[in-house]
């Protein structure tokens, strides 16, 4: 039989239909129980809203739900975990674990939405490592895999996941692309229990035979909306159809595209729906500040956020971009190191230690860092430029507000975005509050607590920021975008604006 004709076979098989089925007895470890039985519907998924714009209708469950919890102490988690957790700190579940975790404990597929920051790791990860508590697998053969779709997250989640796994004698392997392929193999040849994996190169390493994922019982897609956007979903689906046909399978993200719709409908079976909120990301903790500036004040004030007291993250759409504010920060007296794709592995990982620190208070990004990155107490994101998508809008946001802490995503709009922008958040199920400001005023002090930086240059606490490609235009990104209106004629203004804002700091310096 054809791997297609097998696989739609199962979908149609009624024995997976039942909380845990067949299935979630052949996997559960020794000694793991189902979970509670029986139970209520978890939501009424009969009739349901309309989805939220670009996004697919969530499917209807067809087996009852198990009844969300209101401790984990009433989870059949092992001993171990229930310890871990107490001694982390971690009393109550969140809304998304409470929900999916007693039935993916049972075996069930899961599709959960919940916001950035919403406790979605823990919520695959302590049912993925309790399912597999005693078991231990063969060189090169994992019995759980979760993919996602960049570095930064990868090593989050396995951050997130290592003492729970610790204490249950699990072994992690993280691979990614931009580290030795060497040691990740020798990694997964010395026997790992769960993966934590970015698409592309567990690919290369299925391909030079260091990892099989025959033996794969657990799969949990982490942010699979992004990398559809990403161009992983062939990888994804080739990965997929290589891991155990009867295995449980497990998709979060915060929001859900039509093209997740493929991987839904074809990899899940039956899944217990879980939707934190309709809009993913409308945190009633989460002020959303529009504030309006015009292309000549848009540079200084942008540096007069980056002086403030404490840490915060701003986004910029290119890599130059980042480059240059950086090292104009830098020069201001601003403790900001860069982050985008063009740094290496080992860069990254150390500007993310920094920032986390405090050593780095301003982290200047592209979208690189919009997802995968959780960073306690930061209160402030800034778009110093917009965002393209309302999807990055929230997954920028998203960096801020996590777990039940407050927080401010402030965006700063030009005359000629100001209409893309109230598209975009209306799509994001978003209302702004809208603010005019320039420099130098208290208005832009008051919301983002900026103020006028030192003037006393940098050097040496900070990452060097790489040298410009010779002939690039200065600052790109920093004003309207290429095709826009704008867009190449901004050489001569941004220069402009970089000259301004230096005089500027000074004349206030002087008063």
């Amino acid at each position: 039989m054809n791997r297609s004709a097998r696989t739609n076979d199962r979908y149609s098989n009624p024995r997976r239909g039942s909380a845990g089925g067949d299935r979630g007895a052949r996997f559960r470890p020794q000694g793991q129980g189902q979970g509670r039985s029986g139970g209520k519907s978890s939501g009424g998924y009969g009739r349901r809203p309309a989805a939220p714009q670009g996004e697919f209708a969530l499917p209807v469950t067809v087996t009852p739900a198990l009844p969300a919890v209101e401790t984990f102490g009433e989870l059949d988690l092992p001993a171990e975990i229930l310890k871990t957790l107490t001694g982390l700190g971690v009393t109550v579940p969140f809304p998304i674990q409470a929900a999916t975790l007693p039935n993916s404990l049972a075996g069930r597929d899961v599709l959960g939405r919940g916001r950035t920051g919403s406790g979605k790791t823990l919520a695959f990860g302590l049912a993925l490592l309790a399912r597999l508590a005693g078991q231990r697998a063969d060189a090169k053969q994992p019995f759980g895999l979760i993919l996602v779709p960049t570095r930064e997250l990868a090593q989050q989640v396995t951050e997130a996941l290592t003492p729970y796994a610790r204490s249950l004698r699990l072994r992690m392997a993280t691979v990614v692309g931009g580290m030795s392929i060497g040691r990740q193999a020798s990694a997964l040849r010395g026997g790992a229990e769960v993966v934590v994996a970015t698409p592309g190169r567990l690919k290369d390493l299925i391909e030079r035979k260091d990892c099989r994922l025959d033996r794969v019982k657990i799969t949990v897609l982490d942010e699979a909306d992004q990398m559809a956007d990403m161009g992983f979903m062939p990888q994804v689906t080739e990965l997929l159809d290589l891991v155990h046909p009867e295995g449980q399978r497990m998709l979060f993200s915060a929001t859900l595209d039509r093209n997740v719709d493929l991987l839904v409908r074809r990899y899940l079976h039956d899944p217990v729906v879980h939707s934190v909120d309709p809009s993913a990301g409308a945190v009633t903790t989460m002020e959303h500040h529009e504030l309006h500036v015009h292309g000549a004040d848009k540079f200084a004030a942008a540096t007069e956020i980056a002086a403030r007291d404490g840490r915060v993250i701003m986004f910029l759409d290119t890599k130059h971009a980042v480059d240059q504010f950086t090292k104009h920060l830098l020069g201001s007296g601003v403790r900001a190191a860069a982050l985008h794709g063009g740094k290496s592995q080992p860069q990254r990982t150390r500007t993310l230690a920094q920032f986390k620190a405090g050593t780095v208070t301003a982290l200047v990004a592209t979208n690189v860092a919009a997802r995968g990155i959780h960073v306690d107490n930061l209160d402030l994101v800034v778009n110093v430029d917009p965002p393209s998508d309302h999807k990055d809008y929230l997954h920028r946001g998203g960096r801020t507000a996590r777990a039940g802490e407050s927080g401010s995503v402030v965006t700063l709009v030009l005359p000629n975005q100001r209409r893309d922008m109230s598209r975009l958040m209306r799509d994001a199920g978003i209302r702004p509050q809208i603010t005019q400001v320039r420099s130098g005023e208290a208005e832009l002090s008051r919301i983002t607590g900026a103020q006028a930086p030192s003037g006393v240059p940098i050097t040496g606490t900070a990452p060097a920021t790489e040298r410009p490609k010779r002939g690039g235009a200065p600052f790109r990104g920093m004003g309207s975008r290429p095709g826009r209106a704008g867009g190449d004629s901004r050489r001569t203004s941004e220069a402009r604006q970089l000259a301004d804002a230096r005089k500027a700091a000074r004349v206030r310096r002087a008063g």
